[in-house]
């Protein structure tokens, strides 16, 4: 891996600095073309207009607490958020995770670590659904940006952290700072196959506070929101620390399984 060439013992802000730099060279050197069909773009730009138009968005009207059902105003809860709120104030994604939106973002997630991994396309298709979901976001901007930890093992393996990736590029958009609030404490099972009570299970307890935060109004950045078990449980850490509002900012969410 290349933090393990260059002396690190785990990937990062030297890892990170060579991706993008990496990334920014690539765009440099290479005509723009669309990330889904190849095509050539007249401007830098991530998807061609048609490959844009295909992608499975969330209804902007949708309610910003489980965007299944439209909201009855800007901003507000359907019904049944409503009246089970849960840790979150919001969350919102920008897309369905499924078809082209799967793709980009599986690609995008599960990159080969160091160069060799770099996906510039996918990347970009990833950063352009986190500004939208961002900007999706009912109520105050957000002191702080603080992205899902991995724990250690897991971005030893990979080599990066997509959510660490997605939270500097919305700081650099949104001009609040991208932070370490949270730690992984426990290196918990992958959720996939685990219903909700099992997702809720899995990530009881995997993470700790790293720093207080009075007062914040604070928005979690992770890539793929199914049950939200794992938002819900960095938000609770979150709020032991002081933070006033906790939302979350994904590029795509699975419909959830039944209650």
């Amino acid at each position: 891996m290349l933090y393990a060439a260059l002396g690190f013992a785990g990937p990062g802000p030297a890892e990170a600095a060579l991706r993008a730099f990496a990334r920014e060279l690539v765009d440099l050197l290479l005509p723009p073309r669309c990330a889904g069909c190849g095509r050539g773009l007249a401007e830098r730009s991530a998807l061609c207009a048609r490959c844009n138009g295909a992608l499975p968005r969330i209804e902007p009207e949708a309610c910003p607490g489980c965007q299944d059902a439209r909201a009855p105003a800007p901003g507000a809860r359907c019904v049944r958020c409503a009246a089970a709120p849960g840790p979150l104030d919001a969350c919102c994604a920008a897309v369905w995770f499924e078809g082209a939106a799967a793709g980009f973002v599986r690609r995008f997630k599960y990159a080969a670590p160091g160069l060799a991994g770099l996906d510039p396309a996918a990347e970009a298709v990833a950063l352009l659904l986190a500004r939208e979901a961002a900007a999706r976001m009912p109520g105050p901007a957000p002191l702080a940006l603080v992205p899902i930890p991995l724990h250690p093992a897991r971005i030893r393996s990979r080599g990066f952290a997509p959510a660490a990736v997605l939270a500097r590029a919305l700081a650099r958009t949104l001009g609040a700072p991208a932070v370490g609030a949270l730690r992984r404490v426990r290196d918990t099972p992958s959720q996939t196959g685990l219903d909700r009570p099992g997702r809720r299970r899995n990530v009881a307890g995997a993470f700790a506070p790293a720093r207080p935060l009075p007062g914040a109004t604070v928005w979690l950045v992770d890539d793929v929101v199914t049950t939200g078990a794992t938002l819900g449980e960095a938000a609770g850490a979150l709020r032991a620390a002081g933070a006033a509002r906790v939302a979350a900012v994904c590029i795509a969410r699975t419909p959830a399984p039944p209650r």
